[in-house]
């Protein structure tokens, strides 16, 4: 047993209604047993879902491509071996990649200056004049980037056009840009192009494509995921090497055993510095620990865990082995 994802996206003026739109996906869901997270929008429609088998996946696709009357959403897929997400929810929003420009509408039937992975590969490896931003937040950034890549050290996509403005980049240099799947950069490249840079590209597909197509090429490290893989490695299989921090929420890959219930965590080292956060493995353990540090008690599971458990129950009664990650 596996999960089957995908994540796509596509701008899509249309003439749905979205409260029932909404309805129609949370019927699929429930059809097809699918999980992950929908932001739907007027413009159209961005998304990381699973499915619990293949033919229940291309069931999913087919039924966006009809209910939008779109043939291409570009999707790309993976597999992982434990439920990446706990539920299915769509969410309603303005700007389907939140940048604070809904004016800035990308046209998909004409791409905006995107280099195919090969392309990408021939910039980076026979040219030297240009300038490469990774428009992602910093924590992505952290845990795997492109050789060469800026980091504009931002906590949120809306802080990208106050960087760039910051910057002082010549008009005419060469500029590159990319994301996890693409999405920001539709967005990102036009913001660009108002601010005077007219000599300006984004990774087709962003990173997943190419990882798709140049696993251990040009990009290092492993790429953040907004689900509890947390990351995907060059083969695009789930990290086994990040975990989400139990008190921040942000990636984190420092072993401890926690001193309160002696369960094994991963904490990021931010929170590793905070003498009552680095010995635990989770906020209530912390809380606990810092009241009365010579009590023990039980690890209170959350509810990923549990569903965890469900799913590895699940596999014990297929007589398949099961997965020990929390």
């Amino acid at each position: 047993m596996s999960f089957h994802i995908t994540a796509f996206y596509r701008f899509v003026r249309h003439n749905k209604d979205l409260q029932k739109t909404q309805d129609f996906l949370n019927q699929m869901a429930k059809e097809l047993d699918l999980r992950g997270l929908v932001i739907l929008g007027e413009e159209g429609i961005n998304s990381t879902s699973s499915a619990p088998s293949r033919e229940a996946l291309e069931s999913y696709k087919q039924a966006l491509r009809d209910y939008f009357e779109v043939s291409d959403f570009n999707f790309k897929d993976s597999t992982c071996e434990k439920p990446p997400f706990r539920k299915f929810i769509v969410k309603i929003k303005e700007e389907i990649v939140t940048l604070g420009t809904p004016e800035l509408f990308p046209d998909m039937t004409a791409k905006n200056h995107h280099l195919t992975p090969d392309e990408w590969n021939n910039v980076l490896k026979n040219e030297k004049d240009y300038v490469m931003i990774d428009t992602r937040n910093w924590y992505e950034y952290k845990i795997g980037t492109f050789k060469g890549a800026l980091n504009p050290n931002i906590d949120k996509f809306t802080d990208f056009p106050k960087y760039l403005e910051e910057q002082n980049i010549p008009k005419e240099k060469k500029m590159l840009i990319f994301c996890t799947g693409g999405i920001r950069c539709e967005r990102g490249i036009m913001e660009l192009q108002k601010q005077g840079y007219n000599n300006v590209y984004q990774l087709e597909g962003g990173i997943l494509k190419y990882l798709e197509e140049k696993p251990n090429d040009q990009f290092e490290g492993e790429c953040f995921v907004f689900d509890h893989r947390v990351a995907v490695d060059q083969k695009l299989q789930p990290s086994t090497k990040y975990g989400l921090c139990p008190h921040c929420g942000q990636p984190s890959e420092i072993k401890v055993t926690c001193k309160r219930c002696d369960t094994e965590a991963l904490v990021c080292e931010d929170c590793i510095k905070l003498e009552w956060k680095k010995d635990t493995c989770s906020k209530n353990c912390a809380y606990q620990y810092k009241l009365h540090p010579e009590r023990k008690a039980p690890h209170q599971k959350v509810p990923f865990e549990l569903e965890r458990e469900k799913w590895n129950q699940a596999k014990i009664s297929l007589g398949q082995p099961t997965t020990i990650h929390i």
